[in-house]
């Protein structure tokens, strides 16, 4: 069941709980490089893990990984998008996939109930697909991640990388932004992100582009 949202709405969260319906119809861009994400992210988790998603969006990742691992927290800081990922939920119990270990809680990083849910010995996995570009200083939300894990745990992400192409998207992007049509997004590049997750206490054990050039895909252990 969807906890209800409790803090104050950013206008990033503000701006995916309006495009939350309209995101939801939309189509995978390249179905392959999500099959293979998929593939590579299910590699490293096991039957009995504890695992946390950040940035969910509308719960269809979650709903394909939940089966494999024993708890699944999927949370999102748009509390519409945590609305569709309960009905697709519903939809997949009503055909009866139990998916009983899977949870949707409307929260940012940085909420306190993911402390709880965390527990004393922490989650064996943290994931984030397509989120850490959107996020305003991905920096404190890595020490976040870092401090929700057990030792040795995993992060996991895919972050779209546009710093070669800044040139290009900057100006577009602070246009649309005017107009409420553009979320939050960093210039980030793969060089940055693994230079982020190194500062933040983690040992990057694999990588990767799914799909190239622009999707950086990383495994990474908290040491």
């Amino acid at each position: 069941m969807t906890t209800t949202w409790t803090n104050d709405m950013t206008p990033s969260s503000t701006f995916w709980d309006k495009v939350a319906r309209k995101y939801a119809k939309s189509k995978i861009a390249d179905e392959a490089a999500y099959q293979k994400t998929l593939q590579r992210v299910t590699e490293h988790l096991g039957p009995n893990d504890k695992v946390l998603e950040l940035g969910a969006g509308t719960g269809s990742t979650a709903l394909l990984l939940a089966g494999s691992v024993k708890n699944y927290l999927s949370t999102d800081f748009a509390p519409g998008m945590m609305e569709i990922a309960e009905e697709k939920l519903a939809a997949a119990h009503a055909e009866g996939n139990a998916l009983e270990g899977l949870s949707f809680l409307a929260a940012d990083g940085f909420d306190p109930r993911l402390t709880t849910a965390a527990g004393d010995e922490g989650f064996d996995a943290v994931l984030a697909f397509n989120f850490l570009h959107l996020v305003e200083g991905p920096e404190a939300l890595l020490d976040r991640v870092n401090g929700l894990l057990k030792p040795g745990g995993l992060f996991i992400s895919k972050t779209v990388c546009l710093k070669s192409k800044a040139w290009l998207f900057v100006p577009m992007i602070k246009v649309m932004q005017l107009f409420g049509k553009a979320p939050y997004v960093s210039m980030l590049s793969p060089d940055i992100v693994n230079d982020m997750m190194t500062k933040a206490g983690f040992e990057i054990i694999e990588t990767g582009l799914y799909p190239a050039p622009r999707s950086h895909f990383v495994v990474a252990r908290k040491v």
